[in-house]
């Protein structure tokens, strides 16, 4: 806890906090008023969390989209002082378990990225390993099981402490309409810890298809693993789930998980070509969603000049490019042009 409280890391936890901006939590304080109340509170606040007696606060329940128009996406919005305090949890935690990952998990790691994992699977796609295992689990950050995560991280961290505060984080109410429901699983996206809570319990996963020898890439809760005929991937889903459902408390959806060829699935907002060395191509469903949000974005431009919407516009069409230049975008922006 020393290290977490230090003063170097808890202004650069600060810096982080006040740049990423987002919203207030249940208190309404923003990432504006954040200093003023460190001012008056943080000698308090700093001693109840070396003692191990800070709580913190509930966390405000916001339900997005999801991508693709699949139901909603619950996040879990903590205050700035509990994104402050989780955000220097995390420089401290991130750099002791980090190393100890999978070489084959993307998602949310320092110097990794959601294109490194789609190389790695067309890596695995070009070796002969043509049928996925795309495997969906069921609402992932909202059936987290406390227990299990806890007991992961405590092989670890020696400081009751932090897990004590960790736990005090995962088991924070959730306030919807000015009511605050107790949380006895998951760990709401929504906070600075979050993403890494995540992995440490589904590096379990990874090592265990790893000890049995499997072609897979792990983004966060998206998992792909690669087989060489149908037969192999429906005895590797059947073995991964039972794996997940005894060890993790994890379920996977069986409607939305599948064997099939990965031409035919998506994958980080990817598909792949039939070709001996594949390419990556943007999925019919990415481009859908691009349309449908380039469509509001006109639809709400409505009686705004010009320049606003082109400079509403510019960003949303640069992060697109960028996020999809390894495939070819050209023909995106061709059916764009006929629409």
């Amino acid at each position: 806890m020393e290290e977490v409280l230090s003063r170097g890391n808890m202004l650069a936890a600060y810096h982080r906090v006040v740049g990423n901006k987002g919203a207030p939590g249940v208190d309404g304080v923003t990432v504006d008023e954040l200093e003023s109340l460190l001012r008056e509170r943080w000698e308090a606040i700093r001693e109840e969390l070396f003692s191990g007696t800070y709580v913190p606060n509930a966390v405000r329940k916001v339900e997005i989209p999801k991508p693709g128009g699949s139901g909603l996406r619950m996040l879990g919005i903590p205050t700035t002082l509990d994104r402050l305090i989780q955000q220097a949890l995390l420089q401290v935690l991130q750099p002791m378990f980090d190393p100890t990952f999978s070489e084959h998990s993307f998602g949310f790691r320092p110097g990794r990225s959601a294109h490194q994992a789609l190389d790695r699977a067309k890596e695995h796609i070009a070796a002969g390993h043509r049928w996925v295992v795309d495997m969906d689990l069921e609402k992932f950050f909202d059936r987290v099981n406390h227990d299990v995560l806890m007991s992961r991280l405590a092989r670890r961290i020696e400081d009751k402490r932090i897990l004590r505060l960790i736990r005090r984080y995962l088991q924070a109410g959730m306030m919807a309409g000015g009511i605050v429901s107790p949380r006895r699983e998951g760990t709401p996206q929504g906070g600075p810890l979050s993403p890494l809570l995540s992995n440490v319990l589904l590096d379990e996963l990874d090592k265990e298809l790893e000890q049995r020898g499997h072609r897979f890439v792990r983004y966060a809760d998206d998992c792909n693993i690669y087989v060489r005929s149908r037969h192999a991937g429906e005895r590797v889903l059947d073995s991964t789930e039972r794996f997940l459902k005894k060890r993790l408390r994890l379920t996977v959806n069986r409607e939305k998980s599948a064997v099939d060829r990965p031409w035919k699935r998506k994958f980080l907002g990817y598909t792949f070509t039939m070709h001996f060395q594949p390419k990556l191509k943007v999925a019919p469903e990415s481009v859908k969603r691009f349309k449908s949000r380039l469509r509001e974005m006109f639809r709400c431009g409505r009686g705004r000049s010009l320049r606003r919407v082109i400079g509403d516009l510019r960003p949303v069409l640069t992060g697109w490019v960028s996020y999809y230049r390894k495939s070819e975008v050209r023909n995106v922006f061709e059916q764009l042009d006929q629409w």
